[in-house]
């Protein structure tokens, strides 16, 4: 797993400590056990743990192969809460809702009203001043580019392409009117609309040689990152949600989307207007015609057609079946 400094994206507008995040969400709290106090510096996933953070979690992980001593975990799940291999715990009603109040206080993020940048206008395009770029690589114009990201060497950044919340390594190139870092899409079910949106405080990381089309958008991660291979093709209007990872060599045609926490193996070929589910693993070098909607993991060497999608030689069949019944 790759590491990134949160503290270059995202402020710590607040300091706080175990104490005083029981008294943001008190009225949430069905029960607590703190044994350490400390001082909350980042926030942590199950892929990478962070000294003095907080771990949401609401799936039971293996606790034996995990260092918990300076996290403190929030679940609404009682089974866990009840694992004393956990020392620094809180059981609390709603998740999500206790995920929105505690980030929102101690972070800076763009989705709330408090967030700034300081940009300078170069070239016809908004840098941040917090922002670095190495001098090799060529921004266009109307470009705007947002605190913390970074761009390495021998880059083409087209017209009007936003990128924020990211880290661009060396020899990529981002065609116009693509956005790079934006908002993923998380929300709670149960309340809608733009007060209740989630914060997503990870980051876009583009490896080398990567050429991304126009119109495109790759939406940041919501703790960690989302995560596009060395020498991957996305063509036009291509949408990346949060935390999906594709390997190498990817070529993606246009108008696909891909959904939350997808994991693409490498050497993988998608046709146009395909459709991926959240949450599902395409093997390596899989192919997926187009139009196809992938709605459950894929093994490695497959080819898959249709809706769902199945191996395109059923698929084939499939269709010949339905033609000689007349549909």
């Amino acid at each position: 797993m790759l590491k990134f400094q949160r503290k270059n994206f995202f402020s710590l507008i607040n300091n706080s400590y175990t104490d005083d995040i029981i008294k943001i969400i008190d009225c949430e709290i069905r029960s607590k056990r703190l044994v350490n106090k400390f001082k909350i510096s980042d926030v942590s996933s199950l892929d990478i743990l962070r000294e003095n953070s907080i771990l949401f979690l609401d799936n039971e992980p293996k606790f034996s192969k995990l260092n918990f001593d300076n996290i403190l975990l929030i679940t609404s799940k009682v089974k866990i809460f009840n694992n004393k291999k956990l020392k620094n715990c809180i059981l609390v009603n709603n998740l999500n809702y206790s995920w929105n109040t505690i980030i929102n206080h101690i972070y800076s993020h763009e989705d709330d009203l408090k967030y700034s940048d300081d940009f300078i206008y170069n070239n016809n395009s908004y840098i941040s001043k917090n922002a670095k770029i190495d001098p090799s690589s060529k921004i266009f114009n109307n470009c705007v580019i947002g605190k913390g990201v970074e761009i390495g060497k021998n880059c083409i950044i087209k017209n009007n392409v936003v990128i924020k919340n990211s880290l661009i390594k060396n020899n990529v190139v981002i065609c116009d009117n693509t956005s790079i870092g934006t908002t993923g899409f998380g929300f709670d079910s149960r309340k809608r609309g733009s007060s209740f949106l989630s914060p997503q405080i990870g980051i876009v990381i583009i490896d080398d040689n990567v050429h991304i089309g126009s119109g495109c958008s790759i939406d940041r991660g919501k703790i960690d990152y989302t995560y596009i291979g060395k020498n991957s093709m996305l063509d036009n209007l291509v949408h990346i949600a949060h935390n999906v990872l594709i390997g190498e060599n990817a070529c993606i045609a246009g108008q696909t989307g891909i959904s939350g926490s997808v994991v693409i193996g490498n050497n993988v070929t998608v046709g146009g207007q395909a459709g991926f589910a959240g949450h599902i693993k395409v093997g390596d070098n899989v192919i997926v015609a187009a139009k196809s909607g992938v709605t459950k993991n894929i093994t490695n060497n497959s080819v898959v057609a249709g809706f769902p999608a199945i191996d395109i030689k059923e698929w084939k069949k499939s269709i010949i079946r339905q033609r000689k019944n007349g549909h």
